[in-house]
């Protein structure tokens, strides 16, 4: 008995240092935001835009309308479309950065403006909130301001690092979504788009 566990767990560790040595080699192959923008033949970003594609787990950084460079991206543990605060499922329309901290429990954080208009309209449309919710909601939304998190329909969403776990998360050689809803990158890949994102830069999600 105790053998076969043995076997059992080194077989496991086995298969998951096999993962991760694939998952480095795949990651090393990344070219540096830098390097990405000379080969386009871009000095700077000018007006970043983001655009993050649900079904091919990507984050895709635009210069105008130039594609600069694609990022792997892992999303909310339920696969549906968001629809209220705890169904931990990501959003899919069109939102802005809204505010953006520099240091958070996953490295760092760029919020942003969930719920929006449709998602306001909605939620009201199906009873998740009352008139007086929908007026503040879109309030804030006409102001670009960062939605309370209190309302039903959820409000901290954003595009954040991996935090503590980053070494073995972006390391992974296959897709494993595990957030509330927001979209996760790589520590080094937020880190990236720190320098060239501002408040009010478009996010757009698709399925």
């Amino acid at each position: 008995m105790v053998k076969n566990v043995l076997l059992f767990t080194g077989g496991l560790l086995l298969f998951l240092t096999g993962c991760i040595s694939y998952g480095i080699l795949l990651n090393l192959r990344e070219k540096p935001l830098q390097q990405e923008m000379a080969m386009k033949g871009l000095a700077q970003v000018e007006n970043p835009k983001i655009v993050i594609n649900r079904s091919t787990f990507e984050l895709a950084l635009y210069s105008d309308t130039i594609l600069v460079k694609k990022y792997r991206a892992v999303f909310g543990r339920n696969p549906l479309q968001k629809s209220y605060a705890d169904d931990n499922a990501t959003p899919v329309g069109t939102y802005k950065i809204c505010e953006i901290f520099a240091n958070h429990k996953y490295w760092k954080l760029f919020k942003l403006t969930y719920p929006n208009l449709q998602d306001v309209e909605a939620g009201l449309a199906n009873g998740s909130i009352n008139q007086n919710e929908y007026e503040k909601l879109r309030f804030d939304n006409n102001y670009g301001n960062c939605v309370n998190a209190g309302t039903k329909l959820g409000g901290n969403i954003g595009i954040h690092g991996i935090g503590e776990l980053n070494f073995i998360f972006k390391n992974l050689p296959f897709v494993f979504n595990w957030t509330d809803g927001s979209i996760a990158v790589s520590n080094e890949n937020i880190d990236e788009l720190y320098n060239v994102i501002t408040k009010g830069t478009e996010v757009v999600i698709i399925k």
